[in-house]
């Protein structure tokens, strides 16, 4: 039999290049779409990767629908501010379409930003608004959301702190937390790829827990007490988050300090909660929790 053909977009970016790997590990055929002057060395891992390469102008609809053309799915893992997720996933979006493919899988992967309050979170909005536009075209969209990436806690995401063995928290200690390593939302993503069935959102959290919760947790894998460590209410969170953007507003970062600021408040407040969570569809897809996550990193 034919392997079943899928198109990705952002092929080469980190959530990209892992999608990539769990489709061609469920025995699928991948073109990676990529820009007519594509990097060598980027080429070269893509093709690694097992990858076909399918050079197009991600700013004609007409040259992308000829690349997608045949794909069973086209699945966007594009990374950036209006120009990509407003600007070059809709020319995604109408080439799918022009080319008759039937099934699109835009770059969401986030939190629950159908009910974050319109205008306090710069890229749920934009995700919105894509939203809207692809619910108009005439072709099948499924969302995988996923909450916050596990891969960041600590780092990039510092509520915790090692330093001081303390778990930063707003407002409540105890609102549920969601987050999904990478990995994970990659192997579901492939699955839902190929899933003809797929409704209109997936929602998908690898672990839910609290601060107090990631408190203990961290208290068992290193050994050490860690307690909670109230940072501030929400208020006091907005007021920070509106300092950081008059101070580095950086409006041409995908992900400055404020916007990071501005997903944990959301997570925090409990908008973007995701519920209910389609973790049992795919019975195959294994999830991650926090703990093996940072027992994992602790013995790297």
């Amino acid at each position: 039999m034919t392997p079943p053909t899928f198109a990705l977009a952002g092929a080469a970016g980190d959530l990209g290049s892992r999608i990539a790997r769990a489709l061609v590990s469920r025995g699928a055929e991948v073109r990676a779409l990529i820009r007519p002057d594509t990097a060598a060395e980027d080429r070269t891992h893509l093709k690694s990767l097992g990858l076909t390469l399918t050079p197009a102008d991600p700013n004609d609809v007409t040259a992308m629908a000829a690349a997608v053309e045949g794909a069973r799915c086209v699945v966007s893992a594009l990374n950036g501010l209006d120009d990509v997720i407003l600007g070059r996933q809709e020319v995604l979006l109408h080439a799918a379409v022009q080319a008759g493919v039937p099934r699109f899988i835009p770059s969401d992967y986030s939190e629950e930003y159908t009910r974050i309050t319109p205008g306090t979170n710069r890229n749920l909005d934009l995700r919105r608004e894509f939203m809207a536009r692809a619910d108009r075209a005439p072709i099948q969209v499924t969302s995988v959301l996923n909450g916050a990436f596990m891969d960041l806690l600590g780092t990039e995401m510092p509520i915790i702190q090692p330093a001081i063995h303390r778990v930063l928290y707003w407002e409540n200690a105890d609102q549920p937390l969601d987050f999904t390593t990478k990995d994970d939302v990659a192997a579901y993503v492939a699955a839902a790829a190929l899933d003809d069935t797929t409704p209109r959102f997936l929602r998908i959290a690898g672990d839910t827990l609290s601060a107090r919760d990631l408190a203990a947790v961290m208290t068992d894998v290193t050994g050490q007490r860690y307690r909670t460590l109230r940072a501030g209410g929400l208020g006091t969170l907005g007021l920070m988050i509106k300092v950081a953007q008059r101070v580095a507003p950086q409006p041409g970062e995908p992900f400055p300090a404020w916007q990071g600021m501005q997903y944990m408040r959301d997570m925090f407040s409990g908008q973007g909660k995701l519920t209910p969570l389609d973790n049992a569809r795919y019975p195959e897809v294994r999830w991650t929790s926090v703990r093996e996550q940072m027992t994992r990193r602790r013995s790297a």
